[in-house]
């Protein structure tokens, strides 16, 4: 079975407590609760990760290179903004990757407008609230069934 794994970046866990007129009132265990439902329709895995901490985000980014997935969707959270260390680390994967946001950034503040991890990504989905999670991993399911990805990196 394919498996797909869910980031969720920094201030993600508090979803359900941050502003609900950009986020709605879904916590993150609901949000990931409906990935792992809909991931059984669609005949996949689904493995999510939340951290605040930056360097544990590019480590499991990094181990997501050999092989255990097909695929990624990623909600880097602020890091969006400004974090070429993620950005770089998903830029090494073989797979498809899509961002997601539930706000709609490009109506938001000026300085989220701009996603540094976008250009190393399949597409981004964003302004759904929960729905830009689920038409993620509609999205990546979809890639990865139509498209030659090739193989994740060897272990050295």
């Amino acid at each position: 079975m394919k498996k797909i794994l869910v980031l969720h970046g920094v201030n993600l866990n508090m979803f359900g407590l941050r502003r609900s007129d950009h986020y709605g009132r879904w916590t993150l265990e609901e949000i990931n609760k409906a990935l792992v439902e809909l991931g059984k329709e669609l005949k996949v895995e689904v493995e999510c990760f939340q951290t605040n901490m930056e360097g544990e985000m590019v480590e499991k980014i990094h181990k997501a290179c050999y092989g255990n997935y097909s695929g990624v969707i990623i909600n880097a959270g602020a890091w969006t903004h400004y974090s070429y260390a993620i950005r770089d680390a998903l830029e090494i994967l073989k797979i498809p990757v899509v961002e997601v946001h539930m706000s709609n950034i490009h109506a938001r503040e000026s300085f989220r407008h701009l996603s540094v991890i976008a250009p190393v990504t399949s597409g981004q989905i964003c302004g759904f609230g929960i729905n830009s999670y689920l038409l993620g991993l509609r999205a990546v399911v979809e890639l990865i069934n139509q498209t030659d990805w090739g193989n994740t990196l060897e272990k050295p």
